[in-house]
């Protein structure tokens, strides 16, 4: 995880939905695990999605993945996703994430770049200052 930023983490089951004909968990639903960990995160910063492009005219995408799976999870675990704030930049911000089975078996970690893009021509855009001093402080 990132130095000098608070984690955040949000719990997860897994459902049957989440897993292949093995009952192990598909390598996309870890990316859901995250998204939901993100969104989460915003909210309790205070910025909910669908605001953020009403209020800001932004929205937040997804730019560059970097995914390591380690271990598998399985149908019914229950999961700890976290983030940190790794850097952040004018248009952009890097989280370090990780999926663990509880008691911090790591299973799955990622760095992902979000880019802050105009909600309209979808071109990128500076973080707005609200956004941007609320990051800040949660690094």
């Amino acid at each position: 995880m990132a130095l000098g930023s608070e984690e955040f983490r949000w719990p997860v089951r897994v459902y049957y939905e989440d897993t292949d004909s093995a009952g192990i968990v598909y390598h996309a639903s870890y990316l859901r695990f995250m998204e939901r960990a993100r969104t989460e995160w915003l909210r309790g910063l205070g910025f909910e999605l669908p605001v953020l492009r009403i209020e800001h005219g932004v929205l937040f995408t997804v730019s560059r993945l970097r995914i390591d799976y380690l271990r598998p999870a399985h149908f019914n675990d229950m999961l700890d996703v976290s983030l940190a704030l790794a850097r952040f930049g004018g248009a952009s911000f890097v989280l370090d994430q990780e999926v663990c089975r509880a008691p911090r078996e790591l299973l799955c970690r990622a760095e992902v770049r979000i880019a802050c893009v105009d909600a309209t021509s979808l071109r990128p855009r500076p973080v707005p200052q609200a956004i941007f001093t609320e990051l800040k402080r949660d690094c």
